[in-house]
């Protein structure tokens, strides 16, 4: 899902750049302004913990977030991402205060934070909370789909997927991301990133250096992917963009 270009040419403090603050009326718009801070969010940065109380919702404009679920010995698995077209801290307007998920920053970038009770107080108001639940639809969309991959499709698959779901999250083809923190999310060995990421860089689709991914054929990485890229972004685009009212 991509944000329109008069939007990319937002100002970079300006709240709208992300495509939910966006899509609100005026008026709500206006009544959460005062509340927003915009912050920076570091590469690396933990958002939330496992079962902590959360405190503010995160609405990033240029960053890119990683939900891991944790599990009991420590080990973690990425289930969702969350860029510009969303927020982070779901629970909070679903009626829980924590989750068993960890909110990692794994692209660096800015974004807004919304203190907890303002999302609390607004999910009274029926036209924020249409929209967030059905963000929420289509996050949990995205996690189940994620689950499906990881158990039944190649690692090849499984990058280009992850790939793909990233460019949409972020301006231009380029992903900054070194290939121990992409195996790491999704829960493969450093080996099979690195010899999937060389197949797709023969095959010209991509160039990896020092980092950094850039897309060089987007339609050919996406006849590469299994249909779990696709399925993700029609069931996005139905609810976070055919479903918005317009302003």
């Amino acid at each position: 899902m991509q944000p329109d270009s008069n939007l990319r040419r937002g100002a970079p403090r300006d709240p709208r750049r992300n495509l939910l603050i966006e899509a609100l009326s005026a008026a709500e718009r206006a009544r959460w302004e005062p509340l927003l801070e915009f912050v920076e969010m570091p590469l690396g940065q933990v958002l939330y913990e496992s079962g902590v109380r959360q405190r503010y919702v995160y609405f990033p404009t240029t960053a890119i977030v990683s939900l891991l679920y944790v599990m009991e010995n420590g080990a973690s698995a990425e289930i969702a991402i969350t860029g510009n077209e969303g927020v982070v801290g779901v629970s909070l307007f679903m009626g829980g205060e924590s989750t068993p998920s960890r909110g990692v920053v794994q692209c660096a970038g800015h974004g807004f934070r919304l203190p907890a009770q303002a999302i609390k107080e607004a999910i009274t108001r029926a036209p924020v909370l249409s929209l967030l639940l059905r963000y929420v639809q289509a996050l949990i969309t995205q996690m189940a789909q994620t689950a499906a991959c990881n158990r039944h499709h190649t690692v090849d698959q499984q990058l280009c997927r992850w790939l793909l779901l990233s460019l949409d999250r972020l301006d231009g083809n380029e992903i900054a991301m070194t290939q121990e923190l992409i195996a790491n999310m999704l829960g493969v060995r450093r080996e099979g990133v690195t010899e999937s990421a060389l197949k797709l860089q023969k095959a010209k689709l991509i160039r990896y250096a020092r980092g950094h991914i850039t897309v060089l054929d987007r339609p050919a990485l996406e006849d590469r992917s299994c249909e779990c890229y696709a399925v993700v972004k029609k069931e996005y685009d139905r609810l976070l963009l055919e479903g918005l009212p317009h302003h």
